[in-house]
């Protein structure tokens, strides 16, 4: 009986990394990846636990493969990724359906938990953090990735306890990947076809192997030849280092997008979350970056009603977001996580937390349209992923990350084609490809 996996992935980028490593692990010992839920007899969801209710929704995709599978043999049921790291003893408990829990710095051990697992029938829990030893393995497995923008893993892990945060609890300690290993691994990426690469880590731009740096490490990718762009995330403020600021006026193939999470405006309430930076110092990283180039645009994350948070933070925040004028950006009312300080504090009134975020919503997605009407009538430069299900229209994203829709061939995925832009909306530009520019010179 032929063996498939079904892999339904929550959350994070480094999560949909995660996700395509296990199934690169699985085939090893048997398993073909499947796209059709109802002909796999193991099935995998990867759990992220930044979300509200992200432990609820374990269990009712828990819930919708039980009732698919009532009349037929049952998968074997594996829970992987942060909710399984935090909540592993109570899952096997509460939903005796799951077979295997296994956390994000045990994926190392998959392989070898599926195979105990259906030779004994007995349910496994294995969430010990080793993150060392689950990368030393990984080196031997082939990243076999071919989309034409992914995903590399160069650190893990968080040390700074933002009060809100639970990554340092489901994903452990700072962890930096050996350079020449992120190299080999990069290099294999651009052998497969990859054209984009871009970087991850729970703090990216914190990277540190021996003397190399985040900084180090966009150079030598540069000197890739199939590699077209470069780009990173998530970042921390306070790891927004002088040397990396330099490499947007060295390189040619990093993005001017800069995803650089503040949180709040609001001074007194970044202490009360203990994220270790002020607005000052984003602000210093902010003008230093714009004046290497002028055309560097930023995004960000914000957590709207965090406990303790007054009218006029919030105003503060709202005068920042109109300052820097994000051109994209995430933001969601506080909800406590289990085990984090901030789940001990009083909540801020949710209608309060209601009436300020739509209010932040509103400027931000302000900003989000004027930057794609601001591009309508012009040409850009698009990196083609793929095709889309509409006949003739294809897939891409412009330097600053946003997705473009325009008419383009087989011929024109994995290159960097001129789109003049027709028409936009908030989250999408249309176009078509403009061939053979004549571009006038000076």
């Amino acid at each position: 009986m032929s063996k498939k996996i079904f892999i339904k992935t929550f959350g994070c980028q480094m999560n949909e990394y995660d996700s395509n490593r296990i199934f690169d692990t699985v085939k090893e010992i048997g398993f073909a990846k499947t796209h059709n839920i109802d002909e796999a007899n193991c099935y995998l969801l990867n759990t992220c636990h930044i979300r509200d209710k992200a432990k609820e929704k374990v269990y009712h995709e828990i819930g919708r493969v039980k009732k698919k599978f009532k009349s037929k043999q049952k998968p074997m049921v594996i829970v992987a990724g942060c909710v399984a790291q935090a909540e592993n003893e109570e899952m096997l408990k509460r939903e005796p359906y799951i077979d295997l829990v296994v956390g994000p710095q045990a994926y190392h051990k998959i392989n070898n938990k599926i195979e105990e697992y259906l030779e004994n029938q007995k349910r496994i829990e294995e969430t010990e953090f080793d993150a060392i030893s689950k990368f030393n393995f990984f080196e031997n497995i082939k990243n076999s990735s071919q989309k034409i923008s992914s995903f590399l893993t160069i650190q893990e892990g968080c040390d700074k306890f933002c009060h809100f945060c639970v990554v340092p609890y489901t994903r452990g300690p700072e962890y930096s990947r050996p350079f020449d290993k992120i190299m080999s691994e990069a290099k294999i990426l651009a052998n497969n076809g990859v054209k984009e690469i871009i970087l991850l880590g729970q703090n990216v731009n914190a990277y540190r192997n021996e003397n190399y740096r985040l900084s180090d490490l966009i150079i030598e990718i540069e000197k890739i030849p199939e590699i077209l762009r470069i780009r990173y995330t998530t970042s921390h403020p306070r790891d927004m280092t002088d040397d990396l600021i330099e490499t947007y006026s060295k390189s040619k193939k990093l993005m001017p997008l800069v995803h650089l999470p503040v949180q709040s405006g609001s001074n007194r309430v970044l202490e009360l979350m203990n994220r270790k930076h002020i607005i000052e110092d984003y602000l210093k990283v902010y003008n230093k970056l714009k004046e290497i180039n002028s055309s560097i645009k930023f995004s960000s994350d914000f957590i709207i009603g965090y406990p303790g948070e007054n009218e006029n933070d919030f105003y503060d925040t709202l005068n920042l977001i109109k300052r820097i004028k994000f051109i994209n950006s995430y933001s969601f009312i506080f909800s406590p996580r289990p085990g984090t300080t901030a789940s001990k504090l009083k909540l801020t009134d949710r209608k309060i937390s209601l009436k300020r975020l739509e209010t932040i919503q509103k400027e931000l997605f302000s900003q989000q349209i004027k930057m794609n009407k601001s591009l309508e009538n012009s040409i850009i430069d698009v990196l083609v992923e793929n095709k889309t299900e509409e006949i003739g229209k294809f897939f891409g994203r412009s330097e600053y990350m946003t997705s473009v829709i325009f008419d383009a061939n087989d011929d024109d995925v994995g290159k960097i084609v001129k789109v003049k832009i027709n028409k936009s909306n908030q989250n999408t530009l249309f176009g078509e490809i403009i061939r053979n520019i004549k571009l006038k010179v000076a």
